[in-house]
């Protein structure tokens, strides 16, 4: 078994002062998980120090089981946690040469890829800076700065702001504001009934049951029919020509898919992915890991009716069922020629309750349905709207809300110059 550092030397046999270095690196340990995202307080701080001082420190295996069992609550945290021990504790000093971490230090068969998977917030975690604080900083003057970044006008630009135009920061902001979008869909009646007070119908099993009790039947029970919300179908297009898009999308699966029950997502390109199981995960690196491990057609070519050939023979009895929403985001550029895509367009529309196709090239004033796949989807679609930054998702979010017309009002325009030709 790998020895521990000698910093972190088992407290209570080697004096004092290394009880107090080891409890010192336990939090800024902790420190480091909770900037990579983890739910670390206080008190989890001063078990994990109980903890390690009733275990002793006879392995590295106990060590790290015995920082596991304080730190980790869920599995999605597990990958977050392995991750963080393996950099850290190769060097107690991580606060003060935290970018060394990430350079090659020792020769070990197979560390080098390790380094190289490490999750995307784990390493915003290490960078300098973070998690510091003013005691860690010495005996330095403190800068005054104003910060002025993402203010009430910034906030305001950056709700306007194309995906495509955004720098990385802001990037990181608008990923942070889509995290935290919730999806409210009517709910539905449904066929099943539950029990209420004052419900339209007689719950006669229910009755009855209650007549066989010693005093007898009192007052009929009766029932009202269960509301629910109805399944969520996200198709995404995840071609060349939605490459700059394809993240935020992403983002945006990831977070209605964990928000609400029965939301399906799939991608298409040159072929459709079941996509729903992956970003499922609550941790989203781990989920777009997964997604982008599972899909093959990355920044490819498009053929939209055959992906949707594909759903509506083998997905659409299975998730359209109960007065499913479809979200049907692409461009409608078809490189097949909008081969097919009418009359599976036709089908998808009638097996859904309603149909709203988000399309990045509708924020242009100037545009026009040109292309044979806009020309072939139009006709079947509920609503036509755009989706290129955060007003328009907020804008999706209250139409979803309230079921009503079409939101551009050039859509029955358009489809009034296709039927003339």
């Amino acid at each position: 078994m790998d020895a521990l550092p000698p910093s972190a030397a088992e407290p209570g046999r080697n004096g004092r002062a290394g009880g107090d270095k080891l409890a010192t690196n336990i939090v800024h340990f902790a420190r480091t998980l909770r900037t990579a995202g983890l739910r670390v307080g206080p008190g989890q701080v001063l078990r994990a120090i109980e903890a390690v001082e009733a275990a002793g420190l006879r392995s590295r295996d106990d060590f790290y089981w015995t920082l596991h069992s304080v730190f980790v609550n869920r599995r999605d945290q597990r990958e977050i946690f392995d991750q963080a021990f393996h950099v850290y504790w190769r060097n107690p000093r991580l606060l003060e040469k935290m970018m060394e971490m990430l350079l090659p230090q020792v020769g070990v068969p197979g560390e080098e890829d390790k380094r190289k998977q490490l999750s995307r917030r784990l390493q915003e975690a290490l960078q300098p800076g973070h998690g510091e604080s003013r005691q860690d900083k010495g005996d330095e003057p403190p800068e005054v700065e104003v910060e002025a970044t993402f203010t009430v006008s910034d906030r305001e630009v950056l709700q306007h702001r194309d995906f495509e135009q955004m720098t990385q920061a802001e990037i990181d902001e608008a990923l942070r504001a889509i995290s935290r979008l919730r999806l409210p869909v009517p709910e539905r009646r449904t066929r099943r009934h539950r029990p209420a007070r004052r419900g339209p119908r007689v719950d006669f099993r229910a009755s009855l049951r209650r007549a066989l009790r010693p005093e007898g039947l009192i007052e009929l029970r009766r029932r009202e029919p269960r509301r629910r919300p109805p399944p969520l179908v996200i198709l995404c297009d995840i071609s060349g020509s939605m490459a700059r898009y394809t993240r935020m999308f992403l983002h945006f699966m990831h977070a209605i898919t964990n928000d609400r029950d029965r939301v399906f997502c799939f991608t298409f390109g040159t072929r459709l992915s079941n996509v729903t199981r992956a970003l499922r995960n609550r941790d989203v690196d781990i989920a777009l890991q997964k997604a982008s491990a599972q899909v093959e057609d990355w920044s490819g070519g498009t053929r939209i009716g055959q992906a949707l050939h594909e759903f509506n023979n083998r997905w659409s009895r299975r998730v359209l069922g109960q007065g499913a929403v479809v979200l049907l985001i692409t461009d409608g550029l078809d490189r097949e020629g909008a081969a097919g895509l009418a009359e599976e367009m036709e089908r998808l529309h009638k097996s859904c309750s309603r149909l709203i196709w988000l399309n990045p090239l509708l924020r242009y004033g100037g545009y026009e349905p040109k292309s044979q796949g806009n020309k072939a989807m139009l006709p079947h679609v509920d609503e036509f709207r755009p989706v290129h930054n955060l007003e328009s998702l907020a804008g999706l979010i209250a139409a979803l809300d309230v079921r009503g017309h079409a939101a551009d009002s050039r859509l029955s325009s358009w489809r009034t110059e296709l039927r003339k030709e």
